[in-house]
């Protein structure tokens, strides 16, 4: 079990080290940068909103390497409410939204459940699940994809890809890299963040609230859709191993250990220059 190493929220960025602690940078008024203490992490997993929204308050959630989970920050919703969860493999976490994939490929989830976006439970054989604002996403083990919550945009117009290995969510649309390495959107919120269809040998995507990003095969990162506060700028990046999107900033994870980052930094989401891997 292992999860990922990275996540970039409303406005804070969080690593989870080799060493099962974790760090957090950023806008920490609901208490999503408090993570000092959490041990034995293998995964993380921020909540976002998109960039327009007139609140910044966000969560953090923790894969513990025994299956548990922990959550830190805007409870609102309950989307904090992990405490219960076992046997776990995977979270995501959304907008006042979290999601949990147990190693039986089934799903929980808690928080806003308004849009059906909680309704999950009769999900099966489930290898990856993503978070949006307003949606859950899940890859099957036969490479499919379904969604619920809402769809206004077409975030969740997913039944017809196949061959699927990865999946990610944003603000109103949903991203799915192939077996391939072609990448498939579907929805948008018409800032371009779909156009991916030129992009080939890709290993990692990553949803933002309005933009979406691409790690390739050589460990160049590539990304597209609203650029407002440069979160697209990483075509200098070499060497990244995993990305994460938040609402409006970029992070890398390079093969040496440490990060980088681009786009909005008001908070000092993208504080991330003395961060590694190991500690």
């Amino acid at each position: 079990m292992r999860g990922q190493p990275l996540a970039a929220g409303r406005r804070h960025s969080v690593l989870c080290r080799g060493d099962g602690t974790v760090v957090a940078v950023g806008d920490g008024r609901a208490g999503e940068c408090s993570v000092a203490a959490w041990q034995d992490v293998v995964g993380v997993a921020a909540g976002a909103v998109h960039v327009a929204s007139d609140t910044g308050r966000s969560h953090t959630v923790g894969l513990r390497g025994d299956g548990t989970a922990v959550a830190t920050g805007w409870d609102a919703a309950g989307q904090c409410d992990v405490t219960g969860w076992r046997d776990l493999v995977q979270v995501a976490a959304g907008w006042r939204l979290t999601l949990g994939l147990r190693a039986d490929g089934t799903v929980v989830a808690t928080g806003r459940a308004a849009e059906g976006q909680c309704d999950v439970a009769g999900w099966r054989q489930v290898t990856m699940v993503a978070a949006g604002d307003w949606h859950a996403v899940a890859l099957r083990a036969d490479g499919t994809v379904q969604a619920t919550g809402g769809g206004r945009r077409g975030q969740c117009a997913v039944d017809g890809w196949r061959d699927v290995v990865a999946v990610s969510a944003g603000y109103l649309h949903t991203v799915g890299l192939r077996r391939d390495g072609t990448v498939v959107v579907a929805g948008g919120s018409g800032a371009g963040e779909e156009r991916t269809s030129r992009w080939r040998d890709v290993r990692a995507v990553a949803a933002g609230s309005r933009h979406t990003v691409a790690l390739r095969a050589d460990g160049t990162v590539v990304a597209v859709g609203d650029d407002t506060f440069g979160q697209c700028r990483t075509a200098g990046w070499r060497d990244v191993v995993a990305v994460a999107a938040g609402a409006a900033h970029t992070l890398g994870l390079r093969r040496d250990g440490t990060v980088v980052a681009a786009g909005a930094d008001d908070h000092g989401q993208c504080v991330v220059a003395g961060w590694r891997l190991d500690g």
